[in-house]
């Protein structure tokens, strides 16, 4: 009997008996024992590391939220190292741009149609009106050679009266008052003022443009934005506005209108100039440079 209670009270000391695995079943994997002298495995470290942080007390806890704060302050003083250079380049480029609009704005004030010279004579006007003259002036040579003969008795009065009166006609014929009655043809005198004109005018206009610091030589340095403007045959004009004598060395047409075609190219170049001018301002003002996008000082 007693054996009987012994044998009871030590199956109920024992540990229960493990659960045996149906057949078939793949048994589940058994740790491997730990040896003696060996580091715990990764995990086991970090559950027992786990473990103590639970266990510390709240104010022996790790600043975990300092730490993310140093982190965050980190990568934003990296960023703004980084973009430090972008926004020295972004202000160098806007700076450049800007002397450029200030430099070139005389070319928006271009009057095309006071250096085109639409209304120029030309050279077949010309030759024929100098025909003209050159009849007038045969005509009245003839005629006062005739009165001058009859005065010495070569011819006789009559002929020389009529050579007088012939003579007086084709002088008052070569009046402009009087020869605007029977025709609207420019004399060749009257071209020749028209053309004087238009290139006085052209070369005041020329003159107001360049004003004292001379304007096309300045407008090269936008030959970035249209390689027009490094044309050679431009060169000789280059070197006259940079001296400053650039207007009163337009004596002719053709030297006029090269300018104009100057000034068109340069006015294409001074829009694009523009154009890249207010996107460099508006991406500075979207990255929050403040100093990159700052207005040109106005001009006194």
């Amino acid at each position: 009997m007693a054996e009987n209670q012994s044998k009871a009270a030590t199956r109920a000391n024992s540990p229960a008996q493990a659960p045996v695995l149906r057949p078939g079943r793949a048994a589940d994997p058994v740790p491997a024992p730990v040896e003696a002298g060996s580091q715990p495995s990764a995990p086991a470290a970090g559950a027992d590391a786990a473990k103590g942080a639970e266990m510390l007390p709240v104010d022996q806890a790790p600043d975990t939220a300092t730490g993310s704060e140093e982190a965050s302050g980190n990568d934003q003083h990296r960023d703004a190292g980084s973009s430090k250079p972008e926004r020295i380049l972004a202000e160098s480029r806007q700076r450049k741009l800007r002397l450029m609009l200030r430099q070139c704005d005389r070319v928006l004030l271009m009057d095309f149609e006071l250096l085109a010279m639409n209304g120029w004579p030309d050279n077949f006007t010309m030759a024929e009106a100098r025909r003209g003259r050159d009849l007038w002036l045969f005509s009245a040579l003839i005629a006062a050679a005739i009165f001058l003969s009859g005065l010495t008795g070569f011819v006789p009065a009559w002929i020389a009266g009529g050579g007088f009166g012939a003579f007086v006609i084709i002088l008052l014929l070569g009046i402009p008052a009087v020869r605007r009655i029977y025709t609207t043809k420019p004399s060749y005198l009257d071209l020749l003022m028209t053309r004087q004109r238009m290139l006085r005018e052209a070369r005041q206009h020329v003159a107001h443009l360049e004003g004292s610091d001379g304007l096309i030589w300045q407008c090269a340095r936008m030959s970035d934005f249209n390689p027009a403007l490094k044309n050679t045959r431009f060169g000789h004009l280059l070197r006259l506005s940079e001296n400053r004598v650039l207007a009163r060395q337009l004596t002719r047409r053709e030297h006029v209108r090269l300018y104009l075609i100057y000034l068109l190219e340069a006015e294409k170049a001074y829009s694009r100039v523009q154009k890249a001018f207010f996107e460099g301002n508006q991406e500075a003002i979207d990255q929050g440079w403040e100093e990159v996008a700052a207005e040109p000082e106005s001009r006194t």
